[in-house]
C-alpha cells in the first residue's frame, strides 16, 4: 500500500542541477499567489504517486533502488512537475526522479537522473590530483567571469573543495563536491551545496545529486552515500558488462563528470553553469497537507543567471 510523506521536509534548499535545470524567462508571470498554488499541486501529486519506503524502486530498464524505511520516492512525472513548480526547467530526456526523506530534520532532496552516453573509461581516475582538479576547475570559473561580467552576472569564485573526487574502482561509484560563492560575498555565508554522486554502468551512469546546503552538506552527505550504495544494476546493464565489441563508448572519461557532467564535451573543462554553482535563497510559500502529516516546502527565488 502506498503510503504518503508524514513529515517530508522542513525546509528545501533546491538550485539549479547540473547540465540539467536553469530558470525559464517569462514574458508575462504568473502571479504570486497561481505560483503558490501551483507548487502545492505538485506536491499534491506527489504526494498520491510516490512511493515510501521500504522497498524496491525500478529505475527505467537499467537498475533498481532500496528504499529505505524513512524515505520517499517520487517518479519522473510528478517529480518534473515540482522541480517546475519550484522555478526549474528540467531536462526530460535525463530526469528519473527525487528521493526525500520523510524525517523531520533532513531538508535534502535528491534528483536522480540517468544519461545514456555509453561506457565511460575510467582509467584516469588514476591519475588525477585533486589540487591540480581544483585549480583547473578555478581557471574555468575565471574564463566563465569574463561572459558574466558582459552580461552584468556577478562574478563566481571557487572556494575549495567540500569533498574532493574520489572513485572506487570496485564499485565504480564516483563522489565529488565544490563550494564556490559570488565574489566579495562574506566566506561564512550560508551557502546552497549540490553534492554528486554516480554510478557508472554498461551504457552510461546515473547521477545522484543531493541538493542541501553548506550548514548541514556534513550530515546530509551521509544520505546520498546511502542511495548511492542502494542502487544496483540489473544484470546485463553493470559496467562488467560491457561488451568492447558491440557498446558504445562515451566520447569523455570520467574526469570530465568532475565540475560538469561532460563539461569536457563543451570545450570547457569547469562550466559553472553545468556545476550550477548558484546561490539561490529560499522562502517559505506554506504548509501542504499530505494524508495525515505536514510537509513545509519552499520555493526558490527567481534567479537572473541561467547557465
Amino acid at each position: 500500500m502506498r503510503k504518503l510523506i508524514a513529515a517530508v521536509v522542513a525546509g528545501l534548499m533546491l538550485l539549479a542541477l547540473p547540465g540539467s535545470l536553469s530558470v525559464s524567462a517569462q514574458a508575462a508571470p504568473p502571479s504570486e499567489a497561481a505560483r503558490q498554488a501551483e507548487l502545492r499541486a505538485a506536491w499534491q501529486a506527489a504526494g498520491k504517486a510516490g512511493t515510501a519506503g521500504a522497498g524496491k524502486i525500478s529505475l527505467i530498464d537499467q537498475a533498481t533502488l532500496n528504499l529505505a524505511a524513512d524515505r520517499f520516492f517520487v517518479p519522473k512525472a510528478e517529480g518534473l512537475r515540482v522541480l517546475r513548480a519550484l522555478g526549474n526547467v528540467p531536462d526530460e530526456t535525463t530526469f528519473i526522479g527525487l528521493v526525500l526523506s520523510t524525517r523531520q530534520n533532513e531538508p535534502w532532496m535528491v534528483v536522480i537522473r540517468y544519461i545514456k552516453e555509453g561506457y565511460i573509461k575510467d582509467d584516469d581516475a588514476k591519475d588525477w590530483n585533486a589540487d591540480d582538479l581544483l585549480k583547473t576547475i578555478s581557471e574555468g570559473v575565471e574564463q566563465t567571469n569574463r561572459d558574466r561580467v558582459a552580461r552584468g552576472f556577478p562574478e563566481l569564485q571557487v572556494v575549495g573543495w567540500i569533498e574532493p573526487p574520489a572513485y572506487d574502482a570496485d564499485t565504480h561509484r564516483l563522489v565529488w563536491s565544490l563550494l564556490g560563492k559570488d565574489k566579495g560575498q562574506a566566506d561564512d555565508t550560508p551557502r546552497n551545496v549540490n553534492y554528486n554522486t554516480y554510478a557508472l554502468g554498461r551504457d552510461g551512469y546515473f547521477s545522484l545529486n543531493l541538493l542541501s546546503d553548506s550548514q548541514r552538506i556534513a550530515t546530509d552527505k551521509a544520505a546520498a552515500r546511502e542511495l548511492l550504495a542502494a542502487l544496483q544494476y540489473n544484470a546485463g546493464k553493470r559496467y562488467e558488462d560491457f561488451s568492447a565489441a558491440t557498446d558504445l563508448v562515451a566520447q569523455y572519461g570520467l574526469m570530465a563528470l568532475v565540475g560538469g557532467a561532460v563539461a569536457k564535451k563543451l570545450g570547457l573543462f569547469a562550466l559553472l553553469g553545468a556545476m550550477a554553482l548558484k546561490f539561490a535563497k529560499m522562502i517559505l510559500v506554506g504548509v501542504l497537507a499530505l494524508g495525515a502529516g505536514i510537509i513545509k516546502f519552499f520555493r526558490r527565488k527567481p534567479q537572473s543567471d541561467a547557465p
